[in-house]
């Protein structure tokens, strides 16, 4: 976690003998392990803390999502829509239609007008 090596530790307790003196170095050594021990309780109870909210706020979420879907009611949903279609069909067959009108054909030429066609001659008639 803080990434102390062998050497820097040999560093500190070297310091520690010199500073704080053999005599009481066991007692600031248990001192030391107490007071690691309560920020190690502290923190546990911290992040149990936070856990715990976290959960609860998770509850939350699920309880409202919950009563929202107890809210919705897919049947009134669906009668409402075909309530819908219903009344635009009828509104639609209601609906008057126009009377077709029938358009006058275009006059046809006439067949006097168009040339007259000459059949073809057989060649046995022609010429016996």
């Amino acid at each position: 976690m803080f990434d102390i090596g062998w050497t820097e530790l040999v560093v500190i307790a070297v310091v520690a003998i010199v500073v704080i003196g053999p005599k009481d170095l066991p007692r600031a050594m248990r001192t030391v392990g107490q007071f690691t021990g309560k920020l190690r309780r502290m923190a546990r109870e911290f992040q149990g803390q936070f856990n715990e909210a976290i959960r609860e706020a998770e509850l939350e979420d699920v309880k409202k999502s919950i009563q929202d879907l107890a809210k919705v009611d897919p049947i009134a949903d669906i009668k409402a829509e075909t309530a819908k279609v219903d009344q635009s069909i009828r509104a639609e067959l209601n609906k008057p239609e126009p009377d077709p009108v029938m358009k006058p054909l275009p006059p046809s030429e006439p067949a006097a007008a168009a040339a007259p066609v000459e059949a073809p001659a057989i060649a046995s008639e022609a010429k016996p």
